[in-house]
């Protein structure tokens, strides 16, 4: 029986498992700092559910990471401060973010996220490592729809051009 071969906690992580790893929890954690902030800024009350909803699902990523990272003695990365709550009348409108300019944060961060789990399943060895990326991944997919949804029904789209005809020359 081979190293690599059992039960996968019991196998080490590789190098690749570990930056990308470290370096997930590094951006997750920067990420609920930044939805923190942007909750404040936020005046839609759908737009504030998915940021809570995108909060409270990075903060699932950064429990299941630190643990992974310390049964691998992987020391940690310190927690940014929560960000206190403010309100919206507080901000002067120039210094505000802008609801459709936080949804377009939130969708490309859900972007993001998305080909860093994808790369992160791609290179594991371990399974269970590459099963966590693979929920992290699924939980993307469902908030990255629920955005979507919510910036076609507010008019927040921004799309490229649209292509309607077909030319006979293809």
């Amino acid at each position: 029986m081979g190293i690599l071969s059992g039960n996968p906690k019991n196998e080490p992580m590789h190098y690749g498992e570990v930056f990308g790893a470290w370096s997930s929890l590094l951006a997750a954690k920067a990420a609920i700092a930044g939805y923190q902030t942007r909750l404040n800024h936020a005046g839609d009350d759908d737009l504030k559910k998915l940021l809570i909803e995108a909060i409270q699902g990075t903060q699932q990523e950064v429990e299941q990471l630190e643990t992974l990272l310390k049964e691998n003695g992987v020391g940690l990365i310190p927690t940014p401060p929560e960000r206190p709550h403010a309100s919206l009348n507080d901000i002067p409108t120039g210094a505000r973010f802008q609801d459709p300019e936080i949804i377009a944060a939130l969708s490309q961060d859900i972007i993001t996220g998305l080909v860093v789990c994808s790369q992160m399943i791609g290179q594991c060895i371990r399974e269970d490592i590459a099963m966590m990326y693979g929920q992290f991944h699924m939980q993307k997919v469902t908030l990255g729809a629920k955005v979507l949804r919510l910036s076609k029904e507010k008019g927040w789209l921004l799309p490229p051009p649209l292509h309607h005809k077909q030319t006979e020359d293809c």
